[in-house]
């Protein structure tokens, strides 16, 4: 695993743009694995301005998002595919056809995770985009997911919950369960890049980057990656 510590969150996502773009410019067809939450979405910024500016094309790249909750239709403002569009999607010139997240709203959970797989294995990722959970977790799988595990429902931890109130009205209005890529399909990327910033993920980045490889803390199997770059900024990075 490549470690890249830098100033602060704006060089963390600068850095992580420059990643990106290079997979972009250098295979206008890539598939990218996209990821929500707070931390990407400086690099989102400069994909955006960087489209803007230099006219840098999605129009046939791929997108394919890690996760979405269970329960929310597409268009509620906290639903992953809502974010996507909100902050990515719709202010650069990528195909909304070429965007695919799983359904929150499906009603058979089995036949919704079997149909991502199928698209997963019809879609191998150029690059995978990664945040990373406070308590070690990379999409929605949370401690103790088995490795080998591929798209499927998960139980929110009440740490994950909290995480994640900060962006509803109410923790009461959190999801409890959401559909999630596993973690054989994320190792399945060529290339990973996993970005943390702030102090509260510096436990987690040493976990990931120094600890032991195990299933307690799903992040530290990256270190059996070939092609893995994790970006951090000094506070994430402070207990390396």
């Amino acid at each position: 695993m490549k470690i890249i510590v830098t100033k602060d969150y704006e060089k963390m996502s600068l850095k992580a743009f420059e990643v990106l773009k290079g997979v972009v410019k250098s295979k206008p067809y890539a598939v990218l694995g996209l990821a929500t939450g707070t931390t990407p979405l400086g690099l989102y910024h400069n994909m955006i301005e960087d489209h803007k500016t230099h006219g840098t094309s999605y129009a046939h790249i791929r997108a394919v998002n890690l996760d979405e909750y269970q329960g929310l239709p597409k268009d509620h403002p906290q639903s992953y595919a809502y974010f996507m569009r909100e902050n990515l999607f719709k202010h650069l010139d990528i195909e909304e056809s070429n965007t695919f997240i799983e359904n929150g709203m499906a009603q058979n959970e089995a036949e919704e995770c079997a149909r991502y797989n199928k698209l997963l294995s019809e879609l191998p990722r150029d690059i995978q985009l990664l945040g990373l959970g406070s308590n070690g977790h990379i999409a929605f799988n949370e401690p103790n997911t088995p490795f080998g595990n591929e798209t499927h429902v998960v139980d929110l931890t009440e740490n994950t919950i909290k995480d994640n109130a900060r962006l509803f009205g109410d923790i009461l209005e959190v999801p409890r369960k959401a559909f999630t890529m596993g973690i054989k399909q994320i190792m399945q990327a060529k290339q990973i890049l996993i970005l943390a910033s702030g102090a509260n993920k510096a436990d987690a980045v040493y976990q990931t980057v120094r600890g032991r490889v195990t299933e307690a803390v799903p992040a530290s199997v990256l270190q059996l990656h070939p092609n893995c770059i994790m970006i951090a900024d000094k506070e994430a990075a402070s207990k390396l």
